[in-house]
């Protein structure tokens, strides 16, 4: 059987644009994706999200390098592997990032993608409970509400914010990026809104769309400079499947680089050493990537406002009950506060977001264990690191995990601004508004004061699971694909995912990538204007 369209990963892009080929035109899709069906209830309950995070049938956990930054031991990048995709396991925080960070895009060569072009895709595909306004949308496919529940806490933390200047918003998504507010959620009728559950479940039953899961892509096939189907790997048996169209790689920021590099597209020194046939020297492939490295402070407080609280004991069974018969409840909500800040009162835009979390965790443990005593979490990342790593082949063998090396911190910028982000925090806590709930520090720990201890405590803050940039999008003659995100140098292949990212955006890429897999699918089915000029690979 042979298709129009292949599109490789069924995650946060690969769902979108799955939607927008199939609604446009009579094309034959076929998607496919490594892990199995979103089916489990914590998948699409909002707080279930813990459980996926411990259960590998759901989640890549791809090991990183040992470096500095990550107290000299190897991290764990946490990946969604079902359908959605990270999408279907994250905080579920819908963040568009700031307007700059698109025109920043345009100006660096990915001509077509500035923020009017990326400003219509987000009012397209919103669904926003607040109602439309000129960049707003309401009536899109994805349901957006804001964190439902209001507490002592969280009404100390956001007085505690405008006490130190930062502004109380009703919509953190506003252009003013400036300001702090309670999260906006892909969650709707207290489900998460997954983009399976927004794009993909609508198209499913559609003749002209083939969902194949448990699908583990070993290489793109390319004959004399053109893609020309697909091979995978499903249930121990290998399959070739023909595409007549394009193939489109919707794998993220790791797996990507990763299948470019397996099918002869990238460095040529690397994949000479590991045997792979050269089929374009692509230096850049897997180059450029960029990561919000978060630092963290952990309190036990004084009221009973904390899910360490309101989801133990009987008060869990009561909960779930609820959640059960009305879809609502700590169960039904994600984060419960987002902002972004400037770290220094002069800055023309705000360098870091803050997140605050009405719950603490027990270390160490397996998967999510509640604390029992109540307390909160507060975390902080730049938004736009200057700091760069790369995702790189260890052998031939698809099975084998990538080489991922993030540099985290290693320019100084991103260490000055991750200890201003840190004092942020640690002021907000000794403002008047939040200090009479605090009852003492326990991450990292009052001791902690210098800037080299700030910056010594964030290397042990998990990464933000943001990556983007390592097919990264550009009209230099470097750059991994051009403005039509098609991959230089091979015909009918592009890139569709937050790897083509030339740089980070300031906020999550959740809410960013389903915008830009929004609008490629249009300029991919031809139903959207394309970059001004045209570019060939």
């Amino acid at each position: 059987m042979s298709f129009d369209y292949i599109i490789v990963g069924g995650g946060t892009a690969g769902c979108v644009l799955a939607h927008r080929l199939i609604r446009h035109g009579g094309n034959k899709v076929l998607l496919l994706e490594a892990g199995p069906p979103d089916h489990s209830m914590y998948v699409h309950i909002p707080m279930g999200l813990g459980k996926v995070a411990g259960d590998p049938r759901y989640m890549w956990y791809y090991p990183s390098e040992p470096e500095k930054a990550t107290g000299g031991k190897p991290g764990v990048w946490l990946r969604g592997k079902t359908l959605g995709g990270s999408s279907s396991v994250n905080g579920m925080v819908y963040a568009r990032g700031n307007p700059a960070d698109y025109d920043r895009w345009e100006a660096s060569g990915a001509t077509g993608w500035g923020w009017d072009t990326m400003r219509r895709a987000f009012v397209e595909i919103e669904d926003h409970e607040l109602g439309a306004t000129e960049w707003r949308g309401a009536g899109g496919p994805l349901h957006i509400t804001i964190h439902k529940t209001r507490s002592r806490l969280g009404e100390a933390i956001l007085d505690g914010c405008e006490h130190l200047g930062t502004p109380r918003k009703e919509d953190i998504n506003s252009p003013d990026q400036h300001g702090v507010g309670y999260s906006p959620q892909t969650i709707g009728k207290g489900r998460r809104m997954s983009a399976a559950t927004a794009f993909l479940r609508p198209v499913m039953s559609n003749p002209n769309l083939t969902v194949v899961t448990d699908a583990l892509v070993e290489k793109i096939e390319i004959s004399a400079g053109c893609a020309t189907g697909v091979k995978y790997r499903k249930g121990g048996k290998v399959e070739t499947v023909g595409c007549r169209g394009e193939v489109i790689l919707a794998a993220g920021a790791v797996g990507s680089p990763k299948i470019l590099q397996l099918s002869g597209v990238g460095p040529a020194n690397l994949l000479s050493r590991l045997g792979i046939d050269v089929v374009v020297d692509r230096p850049a492939v897997g180059e450029n990537l960029s990561e919000h490295k978060g630092t963290w402070i952990e309190n036990h407080i004084t009221t009973p406002d904390s899910l360490n609280v309101w989801l133990s004991g009987w008060r869990l069974v009561r909960e779930a009950i609820r959640y059960q018969l009305f879809r609502t409840g700590p169960l039904a909500n994600g984060v419960l506060i987002n902002g972004f800040i400037k770290t220094q009162p002069d800055l023309e835009l705000p360098d870091a977001q803050i997140s605050f979390f009405d719950l603490t965790v027990v270390k160490g443990a397996t998967s999510m264990t509640l604390e029992k005593k109540p307390g909160f979490m507060a975390g902080a990342w730049q938004l736009q690191p200057e700091s760069r790593g790369y995702i790189r082949l260890r052998s031939p063998d698809p099975e084998d995990f990538p080489e991922i090396r993030a540099n985290f911190l290693t320019v100084e910028k991103d260490r000055e601004v991750m200890v201003r982000a840190f004092r942020y925090l640690r002021q907000l806590m000794q403002t008047p508004q939040l200090s009479p709930l605090i009852e003492r520090e326990t991450v990292p720990g009052r001791e902690v004061q210098s800037d080299e201890e700030i910056v010594e405590a964030s290397y042990a803050g998990e990464n933000a699971y943001h990556a983007t940039g390592t097919c990264r999008m550009g009209s230099d003659a470097d750059a991994v694909v051009d403005p039509y995100l098609r991959v230089r140098g091979v015909e009918g292949l592009r890139v569709v995912d937050c790897s083509v990212m030339p740089t980070q955006v300031s906020s999550g890429v959740n809410g960013p990538v389903m915008a830009l897999a929004w609008h490629a699918g249009g300029l991919i089915a031809g139903q959207a204007a394309g970059p001004k000029s045209p570019l060939t690979n």
